[in-house]
């Protein structure tokens, strides 16, 4: 199998009537999807969408932004998902980056976003011209190379870069990740996740590739953890995907609910490092035949997930600070000094990843390509293989297995969500009133959050948390605008003379405004 597409074909042909997807009323079992990818997908060649070519997607959560991702693949193209909360500046960016020229989604949307000017096809409207039914054996099915999305990510220069992931890479994730689990075509898996967001990718393949059914949580309910819990037990959801910090709200309302029986099978974490302690409260709510606590590291250069760890009774109580286990059957893990030498088990290092599911770098950026990826002297007989850096470091513990130790750089994870700090920073320091300024994540009682520090050419002036804050909404998504920001005569340094972020941070233990 190569692709995607024909991992979806053997589906329909397997279980044509299963329900495969379910959103908001609307239910569509296998063969209904593949109908509908298939009208939509002759609707992308009557607007002259080329296999290959890079598609906007403006992502909602219904079941018609599902049709037509699939559609986008089965024409052979890419989708390039577009969030419309992000910012309009954001969206611009993107859009021009990976140089779309067809984009997909709501007409008042793409207006409102500033996307008037690119062609679209908006589903809810009937096609311009009458569209030909295309026949699927004229259209060249996608190899294992061929793109199949590309995601951007927060970017230290001050602007985002776009990650290109192959079918290959999808595959391998599914292939080597699957097996791990007992799941079944009656498990019910929720796409918690937006779909700009790659833990989706594995909630929504995931699903497909077992035969199961997908169910697209509404956005109400993913703000909402109470309503999750009813949603949940309403739809009788067997697997769950969480970040640990929204997990956290995932447990008070559980428990705020008097711990209802729940018929979760699974509950997967990704994008952060896990807390245990939340863990154990879940499970302990949960009473006996509470679901298998499963926690996946992985970055998207290496396509969602890159190791797998049961979070068993034994782990639960050994007192590990954040075991990621052990890597996929597809993944090659090496941990390295700073001269890229192995370094002894038991020491940390630098993770860095090889493997089937490392992406084929960045698009459009070949210098940062060449700075995060190399090959290095890891395989066997000391062969050249190509490797990530992933600037995570990581021991080995005696076991084997691998724990998560901390990050080498400014890179932050806040929900999920990868964060490069000085891109936070790039756009604070455009402001006229900011002469030098460092971000941080603090600790607070409700998760890590962001925070600002600044030196300011009028420190005292109470207009200028108001004016940042319109700066940096106007400029980057919600979760990269910090929620604290404090005015200092001059950033704390290291004895070396580098920025010194945990005093930066340590700044903020009674700080919660600007002053």
């Amino acid at each position: 199998m190569q692709s995607l597409v024909e991992l979806l074909r053997s589906r329909v042909s397997d279980t044509p009537d299963a329900t495969a997807l379910l959103s908001d009323g609307v239910e569509l079992s296998y063969a209904d999807l593949d109908r509908a990818a298939d009208l939509a997908a002759d609707r992308l060649a009557g607007a002259g969408v080329r296999p290959g070519d890079l598609t906007g997607l403006l992502v909602e959560r219904d079941a018609e932004t599902v049709i037509w991702l699939l559609a986008i693949l089965k024409h052979g193209a890419a989708y390039v998902p577009l969030d419309p909360g992000y910012p309009q500046d954001r969206i611009r960016f993107i859009a021009e980056d990976s140089r779309l020229s067809v984009i997909v989604g709501a007409r008042s949307t793409a207006e409102r976003l500033g996307l008037a000017d690119r062609r679209l096809i908006d589903p809810a409207e009937p096609a311009a011209d009458p569209v030909s039914v295309v026949s699927r054996g004229t259209v060249p099915v996608p190899t294992a190379d061929s793109a199949a999305y590309v995601i951007y990510t927060s970017g230290s220069t001050g602007k985002p870069k776009g990650c290109v992931i192959t079918h290959g890479n999808v595959l391998a994730l599914l292939e080597g990740a699957l097996p791990h689990f007992a799941f079944t075509a009656d498990d019910r898996w929720a796409v918690f996740h937006s779909l700009c967001f790659d833990f989706s990718v594995w909630e929504l393949w995931g699903a497909l590739a077992t035969g199961a059914t997908a169910v697209i949580v509404p956005s109400r309910t993913v703000l909402l953890s109470d309503e999750l819990i009813d949603f949940v037990q309403e739809q009788q959801i067997t697997v769950l995907n969480q970040v640990p910090s929204v997990f956290r709200y995932t447990v008070q309302a559980h428990a705020e609910s008097g711990h209802p029986p729940l018929p979760l099978r699974y509950v997967i974490f990704g994008g952060e490092s896990v807390n245990l302690d939340d863990v154990r409260d879940f499970l302990d709510g949960a009473g006996p035949g509470g679901p298998e606590m499963v926690n996946m590291y992985g970055i998207t250069e290496n396509t969602v997930h890159s190791t797998f760890k049961a979070l068993d009774a034994g782990t639960l109580g050994s007192g590990a600070a954040s075991p990621i286990g052990q890597p996929l059957p597809h993944v090659g893990v090496h941990l390295l000094t700073a001269g890229r030498k192995p370094v002894p088990d038991g020491t940390p290092g630098e993770l860095w990843l090889s493997g089937a599911g490392l992406t084929s770098g960045y698009l459009h950026r070949d210098d940062l390509t060449e700075e995060r990826f190399a090959e290095l002297p890891v395989g066997p007989g000391s062969g050249m293989v190509r490797c990530y850096r992933t600037g995570d470091i990581v021991r080995r513990l005696p076991d084997g297995e691998l724990e998560y130790v901390r990050r080498d750089d400014d890179q932050v994870k806040i929900r999920g969500f990868r964060i490069e700090l000085r891109e936070i920073e790039t756009v604070l320091g455009s402001h006229p009133d900011v002469l030098d300024v460092a971000v941080c994540v603090v600790d607070t009682a409700l998760g890590p959050a962001l925070a600002a520090c600044m030196v300011c050419a009028d420190s005292t002036s109470e207009a200028l948390a108001p004016s940042l804050k319109e700066l940096l909404t106007t400029s980057l998504p919600a979760y990269m605008v910090p929620r604290m920001y404090r005015a200092v005569d001059r950033l704390p340094l290291t004895p070396s003379g580098k920025l010194d972020r945990a005093a930066v941070a340590g700044l903020f233990s009674h700080q919660t405004g600007l002053k």
